[in-house]
Parts: C-alpha cells; structure tokens; sequence
C-alpha cells in the first residue's frame, strides 16, 4: 500500500493505493494535476494512465471512498455516494473499473466539490 494525498481547491484527502497494476502506474505518473467532472457522486478526472482491466481488481460497482481507475475514459474515480446508474444500496460506475485504492478519514467532504476544479494527487510523505 502506498500513501497518496488528493487534494482539491482547501481540502486534502488521504488515501492508500493497493497492489494493482493500475495503482502503480498511477503512483510511477505523481504528481498527477488534472480538473474534476462529477457524475452523481462520484468525482472524476482524466489522468496520464493507460491501462486495461485487472483480474482480481476489476468490479462494475464501488463501495464508499473506493478509489477507481476507469479505463474506458483513462480516469482516476473517487466514489462517495450513488451515481446515476446506481440501483438502491449500489455505488454503479458507468461501466466496470479497476478498485485501485481507498480514501482514508471522512469521505463526507467530497460532497462540497464542483465541476472543474483542480485537482492534485501527490505522494504522501507521512
């Protein structure tokens, strides 16, 4: 697991990157600067990766504060809550992704971000 820390406009997000291939590529390309598109709740936005989906890692939902990646747009996702496509009780990505990681602390502020903010992943340090 590797410690990244999201940050978007005043906040700062925690979180762990697990062993995917996906989690790697994204750890090799930080730090990652890109601007947020929200779908529901989900907050997205293209980053420099390329990769396809993982045996072992691939899901077509999410759980709250998983972190994505989307192949289909090269996105890093973060979930917090139903998207559009979502049946009740379900966290539905557009279509399958790889679980890359998780958000660590409360989620619950990612509420408050916008379209088009900029936003940064880097190492985290701690």
């Amino acid at each position: 697991m590797k410690n990244i820390i999201i940050r978007i406009g005043t906040l700062e997000i925690r979180a762990k990157l697990n062993g995917s291939q996906a989690a790697g590529l994204v750890w090799d390309k930080l730090p990652i600067k890109s601007f947020t598109s929200i779908w529901g709740e989900e907050i997205y936005f293209q980053i420099p990766v390329k990769c396809d989906l993982e045996e072992g890692f691939l899901s077509e939902t999410a759980e709250i504060g998983d972190l994505g990646y989307w192949p289909e747009g090269d996105c890093f996702c973060i979930f917090f809550g139903s998207t559009p496509i979502s049946k009740p009780g379900e966290i539905r990505p557009a279509s399958n992704i790889n679980i890359i990681g998780k958000i660590e602390g409360d989620w619950g502020v990612l509420k408050s971000v916008g379209e088009n903010e900029t936003v940064l992943i880097e190492e985290d340090e701690k």
